[in-house]
C-alpha cells in the first residue's frame, strides 16, 4: 500500500485540476469546470468523485479539500455511508462471485482513501457509526487476500492510537485546567512573600521561549483540520437549517488553543502587576521582553503576540513610574514587526520569511512555524464569511472551499514538527498551572502598585478592594 504522501506542496497556485488524475472515461455529470479547474458541483456528483473505481483515484487535493468542506454540508458519517454503498454498490463488492482479478485492482485504491480519511480527519472517527462504517467496508475489501488484510490492520491500528492520544490529551488538559483553578484559590489566602514568581522559575529567557514553543507545538498538534470548519458551523448554519453538528462540541482542542493564548497573556500581566517593588515590576518586563524577542527568533509568533498583548493591558501600560525604568528600545521593535496597521503586513511579511525557512530546513529548530493563531482563525472566518457556500443554483461552490483548504494545509504541515528543545518540566507545570488575576484582580494590583491617578481611577479602586481585596500597600 502507499503511503499517504506530505502536505508540503499539496496545493498549487491553480484549483483543483481535473486532468491530474482522471481519466477522459470518468465524467461525472453535475460537475463544473472552467479552465479545467472544478469549480462547482452538486453535492452528490462531488461525492461520486471521491469515490475511486478501477480506472479512477482522486487527486489528493480533492480529497482534503471535499473531505474537510463536505462536513458543511452532510455529516460525516453519512458521507462514509454514501462512501461505502458506492463502493459496494457500484465496484459490486458485495456480489461474492464478484471478479477477484477486479477487486483486486479496487482495493487498493478504496484502502488509500480510508487510509487518507483516517490519517487526515481520525477525530471524525471517535463516532461511532464511522467506525462501524470503516469496519465493514474493510471487512468486504479484506476477505480472502492476506495482503489486504494487514493493511487494514495497520490502518486501524494507527487509527487507534491517534483517538487514544487526543483522549489522553484532553484529560490532561481537564486536570491542568483543575490544578490551575485550585491554585489562584490559595493565592488570594497566600502570604505574598512566600508566593513565587516566573523569575525564580525560569531566569533565562531562551529557555523560557523554548518551553513556550513545547506547549505551543502540543496544542497545535492536536487540532483537527476540520475544527477549522467546525467552529463556525454554529455560528452560520447551512441554509438556515439546524446545524449538524449542534449535538456535539466539535472545536474543542481549538478552543483550548486559544484559551491558552489568553491563559498566556494575563499570566504575564499577572506576573508584571504581582510585584510591590517598582525594580522588580520593571526587570519582569525587561525579562518577558527578551523572552518575547526569541519567540520571534524561533518562529512562535503565538507566544511573541500573547506576551506582547499581555504587556499592553490597560493594568500595564498604567504602570508609568515602571515603564520609566524600562528599556523599551527592543520592545519597540517587538511591537513594530506586531503592528496591526495594513493587516498586519510586518506580520505576515515575517511569517512568510519564517515559512520559506521552514520549507529549506536543514535542523528541526528551523521547521518552526507558529503564527498567531487568533489572526488565522480571522482569515479562514472571513474567508468563509466573505463567499456562499452555494451557488445560486445550488452548487456546491468548490472553488471557496479551495482556497479554504489552502489555508488549512499549510497548518497541517505547521502543526506535525516536532519540538527539537529539551523539556522542562518545573517550568512547563508553572507556565500551564500559576494561578493568573482576573482583569479586575489586575487594576487592583496595578493600583496597589502604583496609585489611581484620576477620580475614576480612585472610585474603581475603592470597589475593587471591597470585592476583591489581597492585603496589599501602595508602594511607587
Amino acid at each position: 500500500m502507499p503511503q499517504t504522501p506530505p502536505f508540503p506542496g499539496m496545493f498549487g497556485s491553480s484549483g483543483y485540476n481535473k486532468n491530474l488524475y482522471q481519466s477522459k472515461e470518468e465524467d461525472y455529470g453535475g460537475l463544473y469546470y472552467h479552465e479545467n479547474n472544478l469549480v462547482s458541483g452538486s453535492l452528490e456528483a462531488l461525492i461520486q468523485h471521491l469515490v475511486p473505481s478501477v480506472a479512477y483515484y482522486p487527486d489528493r487535493t480533492y480529497i482534503f479539500t471535499f473531505l474537510l468542506s463536505s462536513r458543511l454540508f452532510i455529516h460525516p458519517y453519512e458521507l462514509m455511508s454514501k462512501v461505502c454503498h458506492l463502493c459496494v454498490d457500484h465496484q459490486r463488492l458485495s456480489d461474492p462471485q464478484a471478479d477477484k482479478v477486479r477487486i483486486r485492482k479496487i482495493a487498493p485504491k478504496i484502502l488509500q482513501l480510508l487510509t487518507e480519511w483516517t490519517e487526515t480527519f481520525p477525530y471524525d472517527f471517535r463516532d461511532e457509526r464511522m467506525m462501524r462504517s470503516l469496519k465493514e467496508l474493510t471487512h468486504r475489501l479484506g476477505t480472502g487476500d492476506e495482503l489486504y488484510r494487514k493493511t487494514v490492520q495497520q490502518m486501524t491500528q494507527a487509527l487507534i492510537r491517534k483517538l487514544t492520544a487526543v483522549s489522553q490529551y484532553e484529560e490532561a488538559l481537564a486536570k491542568i485546567n483543575s490544578t490551575a483553578t485550585d491554585r489562584l484559590t490559595v493565592l488570594k489566602t497566600k502570604p505574598q512573600s512566600i508566593q513565587r514568581d516566573i523569575l525564580t522559575i525560569c531566569s533565562d529567557p531562551f529557555t523560557l521561549a523554548q518551553q513556550l514553543t513545547h506547549i505551543e507545538l502540543e496544542r497545535l498538534s492536536y487540532i483537527g483540520p476540520e475544527e477549522f470548519v467546525q467552529a463556525f458551523v454554529q455560528k452560520d448554519p447551512l441554509d438556515n437549517e439546524k446545524s449538524c453538528f449542534s449535538d456535539r462540541k466539535k472545536a474543542s482542542n481549538l478552543e483550548a488553543y486559544v484559551e491558552w493564548f489568553n491563559r498566556l497573556s494575563y499570566l504575564v500581566a499577572t506576573e508584571i502587576c504581582m510585584p510591590v517593588k517598582k525594580k522588580h515590576r520593571a526587570r519582569v518586563i525587561e525579562f518577558f521582553i527578551d523572552v518575547a524577542r526569541e519567540c520571534f527568533n524561533i518562529g512562535n509568533f503565538n507566544s511573541l503576540m500573547a506576551i506582547i498583548s499581555g504587556m499592553n493591558m490597560s493594568p500595564v501600560s498604567r504602570l508609568k513610574k515602571t515603564w520609566g525604568k524600562v528599556k523599551t528600545a527592543k520592545f519597540d521593535i517587538l511591537e513594530h514587526q506586531m503592528d496591526p496597521s495594513s493587516n498586519f503586513y510586518n506580520y505576515r511579511t515575517a511569517l512568510r520569511g519564517a515559512t520559506q525557512r521552514s520549507i529549506t530546513a536543514h535542523t528541526s529548530r528551523e521547521k518552526i512555524v507558529i503564527p498567531f493563531f487568533s489572526l488565522l482563525i480571522k482569515d479562514i472566518y472571513f474567508l468563509n464569511e466573505g463567499c456562499s457556500n452555494r451557488l445560486p443554483n445550488g452548487h456546491v461552490n468548490f472553488e471557496k472551499f479551495w482556497e479554504l483548504a489552502k489555508q488549512v494545509s499549510e497548518f497541517m504541515t505547521w502543526k506535525k514538527v516536532e519540538c527539537p528543545f529539551e523539556k522542562d518540566r518545573k517550568i512547563l507545570q508553572y507556565l500551564l498551572t500559576a494561578p493568573v488575576f482576573s482583569e479586575d484582580a489586575l487594576y487592583l494590583a496595578s493600583y496597589e502598585s502604583e496609585g489611581p491617578e484620576n477620580n475614576m481611577e480612585k472610585d474603581r479602586w475603592k470597589s475593587l478592594r471591597c470585592s476583591l481585596f489581597i492585603g496589599r500597600t501602595v508602594h511607587t
